[in-house]
């Protein structure tokens, strides 16, 4: 990660000259740098919409997730392997809050598979608009290739659970109790579940759309955050070239390469900003900006969050019980022959070091 940043900031601000980067910058509009840094947030926030908007009622509290998305994209940022790792942290950290584990999967498969769903569309609506004004390029028809795939795979997977769900149940049953450590019945019964959350969502149109809003907002508001760091240089670009760039490096960042699309969404925003008439200084510096935003900052951020979950989880959780279970002790009035409070037993009951949950009262044999 520290050479990925070193080449990221020293290497390629060289390509185009030290002298130009150095003119650029000093001329940089520092109030549009900020609205795009905001422009961000109002992205993360979208995005903290959706993860609960995908939860059932009664949700978790917004701060709890907001925690929670900004670890997993944190660790989205520094492994290699898609959403997968992310998604596997918050799981874990959904159903340590007592979600269930079919609604945890239902929540996080929908809020990246949709999410990514959402992105395609915009990128095609971009692209029908763009392509009789620009022009057609080869990489076009990569991504609309590679989003094509996904729908059809995310379609044939929404198919067989609400359509054929028995004969899928069955099979995938059959082929996990075949498989070491994984139970058929559990793999099954959290299928059946999340069978179930989609027909939900599919009859309740106002959760769906408020989805596909939310899904919406984040990707835009992403976006115009480039866009921002971009007039920041002193150049206007279309929003509709925007769009295409942009749709394009992440539809094709999906492929699970590097972190985070590290290198892969630079690679391309930079030279298809440039063919859109941006010059390659200010597209060079624009993106550098807008990444260090994007990508790098919410590493430290995610980073601070996912320990505070972590003493809110194992420290401070803890020491309450403790605390509580002493208070609870000194109110029955417990001592030992010793005139100390008594000791307490793994329930928080007072007793004796040698009758911990019994009073002696043999009146009273059995009770705590």
């Amino acid at each position: 990660m520290l050479l990925a940043l070193v080449v990221e900031y020293l290497v390629l601000p060289l390509i185009p000259g030290i002298s130009a980067s150095l003119h650029s910058i000093s001329h940089v509009n520092i109030l549009l740098l900020v609205a795009g840094v905001i422009l961000e947030v109002g992205s993360l926030t979208a995005y903290i919409q959706l993860t609960h908007e995908m939860l059932p009622p009664p949700s978790l509290k917004r701060t709890y997730l907001a925690r929670v998305d900004l670890s997993t994209l944190a660790l989205s940022h520094v492994v290699p392997g898609g959403n997968a790792p992310s998604a596997a942290l918050g799981y874990r950290m959904l159903t340590s809050e007592g979600i269930s584990p079919a609604t945890a999967t239902f929540a996080l498969g929908m809020q990246g598979v949709g999410s990514a769903l959402v992105l395609n569309a915009i990128f095609w609506i971009a692209l029908v608009v763009s392509i009789p004004i620009d022009g057609y390029q080869p990489l076009y028809g990569i991504a609309a290739g590679a989003g094509v795939v996904m729908i059809a795979i995310f379609a044939s997977v929404v198919l067989l659970l609400t359509k054929g769900q028995r004969q899928l149940l069955d099979r995938v049953g059959s082929i996990c109790d075949h498989i070491p450590f994984i139970h058929g019945a559990k793999v099954t019964s959290i299928l059946q579940e999340i069978a179930s959350r989609l027909h939900s969502l599919a009859a309740d149109r106002s959760m769906l759309k408020r989805a596909i809003i939310w899904a919406a907002t984040n990707w835009i508001l992403d976006a115009a955050s480039l866009w921002v760091f971009i007039a920041a240089f002193g150049t206007i670009l279309s929003p509709v070239d925007l769009l295409v760039a942009y749709g394009l490096a992440n539809v094709l960042a999906v492929i699970p390469v590097t972190p985070g699309g590290l290198g892969i969404i630079e690679g391309i925003l930079i030279p298809t900003l440039h063919g859109f008439g941006v010059a390659k200084t200010t597209a060079i510096l624009a993106v550098l900006g807008y990444r260090l935003i994007n990508f790098w900052l919410p590493i430290p951020v995610g980073g601070a969050t996912y320990l505070s979950l972590k003493v809110r989880t194992e420290g401070w959780q803890k020491g309450r019980f403790e605390v509580k279970r002493y208070l609870n002790g000194r109110q029955n009035g417990s001592t030992a022959p010793d005139g100390k409070p008594g000791t307490l037993d793994t329930a928080g009951n007072a007793g004796t070091p040698e009758n911990t949950g019994d009073t002696g009262n043999p009146a009273n044999h059995g009770n705590p």
